[in-house]
């Protein structure tokens, strides 16, 4: 068998980090390639998928090796309290780029043009996997498959296509964008082949998004308040497509 250290160490800088047992679970779920694993509980991990995730155990007790803590924390900067951990290999560019163009769409694709918050990132692919999007695209600098991210979305990037491109590369589809001088979005029928865009938590839409969109359309709130959580305003734009459109998730 393989040195599990020395397997983590040759393959850490390409990899995608899954930090905790739940990022774990859901690669493992949806189908994530895992060469490596580590813990430094095996036992009480298994039984966490016991009770929890029964469905990848047997998958779990192939991959888990445990080690000591202080190799763990050698190998993972900031261990998660399940203390487990695993690389895994991402999904191709080509592969998500193919799943978000792909027409016709049953599904919307989120878009957030350069956001800046890691957890809020995360949060969004949380949500996006949830609801069965196609899949998330970012704009800007934001590595959307950065670890903090990653961690964030709790392993569900393997759930659904996660790209970051430009506005110019966004994928074919009515654009709607989430603007609060937008017409009211309960007003609104989402189609399934949407484009679902979200500016930036600090400046919004910029000009060039918001010349592209066919449509702008706001959430309800109640005057006075400034605006939403990027994460809470997807969440409701997400449901509100689930609730009027043609979704099936």
């Amino acid at each position: 068998m393989n040195d599990p250290v020395r397997v983590w160490r040759q393959l850490s800088d390409d990899s995608v980090l899954l930090d905790g047992f739940h990022a774990l679970k859901h690669a493992v779920r949806f189908g994530a390639r895992v060469p490596v694993a580590v813990t430094t509980g095996r036992a009480a991990v298994l039984e966490l998928a016991g009770e929890l995730a029964p469905d990848v155990r047997g998958t779990l007790d192939e991959l888990l090796t445990e080690v000591p803590e202080a190799v763990f924390a050698s190998l993972v900067s900031r261990p998660h309290p399940t203390s487990v951990a695993a690389l895994a290999v991402r999904p191709s560019r080509a592969a998500n780029l193919e799943a978000l163009a792909r027409a016709p769409r049953t599904a919307p694709v989120v878009v957030l043009e350069d956001p800046r918050n890691l957890g809020n990132a995360g949060a969004v692919i949380r949500l996006a996997a949830g609801f069965g999007a196609t899949g998330v695209v970012t704009t800007g600098t934001l590595d959307p498959w950065h670890p903090t991210v990653v961690r964030g979305g709790a392993g569900l990037h393997f759930a659904t296509a996660v790209e970051r491109l430009t506005v110019d590369e966004l994928p074919a589809g009515p654009l709607f964008a989430l603007d609060p001088e937008g017409e009211d979005i309960r007003g609104t029928k989402l189609p399934d082949d949407a484009l679902l865009a979200f500016g930036s938590e600090r400046s919004g839409l910029s000009a060039e998004l918001r010349s592209r969109a066919d449509h702008l359309v706001s959430l309800p709130m109640r005057p006075q308040v400034s605006s939403y959580n990027l994460a809470t305003s997807v969440a409701m734009t997400l449901f509100h497509w689930s609730a009027t459109g043609d979704a099936t998730a």
